[in-house]
């Protein structure tokens, strides 16, 4: 969603932002476009291996690189004074599920990890070896939404009665098993892994926490957009919106979530889901 990202935005020639969540540096590259020589972007990630191949795609003087998460952003922006805009891209990114080493992929036969941040100590493996048959139902059932919870926590920890579930591949086994067999084209583990990568990762309370500091950030008039891709993170950014409006903190510019054309779908499958808001500091 490139041009909704720079519409509302609505980056100003000499304005300092952040992009929170920088990836490989796409919405970053953007925003320098419409950045004169007196604009600023710092540009931050979790994951120390897209900030490292973001910093060599931009390659640009006016960009200040920080590793870092989004409950870090009030630290992270401490000597740049307020923002003119905070880009917040929720999620996880392609690079990350595509690179069978991180550990986040079905088919994968490496250790089950899914950290964003790999100098975090609690892995996914650790979580399913470790965690109490109701924790990891509950887990399953309030991130990845699965009605059948309860059956692929107790498969689980059938599972690792066995022996200690490691991979990536023999947790996807172990809940296919659990949910009767493949069926359609959605693989059956895609709640339960979503689930857990979410709780590794405290992606709720880290977006919470980001909103929180996010809005704090802003000069009066600036902008914050933020790109959710499934319906918890969307319900977080339009709760804390809602609320922050009702305080008069700000005034809420995307009434309704914006969402992608059905050519960029075309163009790009993994962005189907994405919902954009946008409000701008009062």
């Amino acid at each position: 969603m490139a041009r909704e990202v720079l519409e509302h935005l609505d980056v100003k020639a000499a304005g300092v932002y952040l992009d929170a969540t920088v990836g490989l540096g796409g919405h970053s590259e953007l925003i320098l476009r419409e950045l004169g020589p007196a604009g600023r972007l710092i540009c931050m990630d979790r994951d120390e291996r897209a900030l490292e191949l973001a910093q060599r795609r931009l390659d640009d003087a006016r960009c200040s690189f920080i590793h870092g998460r989004f409950s870090g952003i009030a630290e992270t922006i401490a000597q740049e004074g307020k923002l003119d805009g905070v880009l917040m891209d929720f999620g996880v990114s392609m690079m990350q599920l595509k690179d069978p080493e991180r550990g986040f992929s079905f088919d994968s036969d490496e250790v089950l990890d899914m950290r964003m941040d790999r100098t975090d100590d609690i892995t996914a493996e650790d979580m399913v070896n470790t965690w109490r048959e109701k924790d990891l139902a509950n887990i399953i059932y309030q991130y990845g939404e699965e009605g059948r919870s309860r059956r692929i926590a107790r498969a689980i920890v059938t599972r690792r009665s066995q022996g200690r579930i490691r991979t990536c591949r023999e947790l996807a086994d172990t809940v296919v098993k659990a949910m009767g067999g493949r069926r359609g084209r959605t693989h059956p583990a895609t709640r339960t892994f979503q689930a857990l990568r979410m709780a590794v990762n405290d992606e709720l309370g880290q977006i919470r926490a980001g909103l929180v500091a996010a809005l704090d950030a802003l000069r009066k008039g600036g902008r914050l957009v933020a790109i959710s891709y499934h319906s918890l993170e969307d319900r977080e950014v339009k709760v804390f919106l809602r609320e922050a409006g009702r305080e008069g903190r700000v005034d809420i510019i995307t009434k309704k979530p914006l969402i992608p054309s059905e050519d960029e779908k075309r163009q790009h499958p993994s962005a189907r889901s994405a919902r954009l808001r946008c409000a701008e500091a009062s």
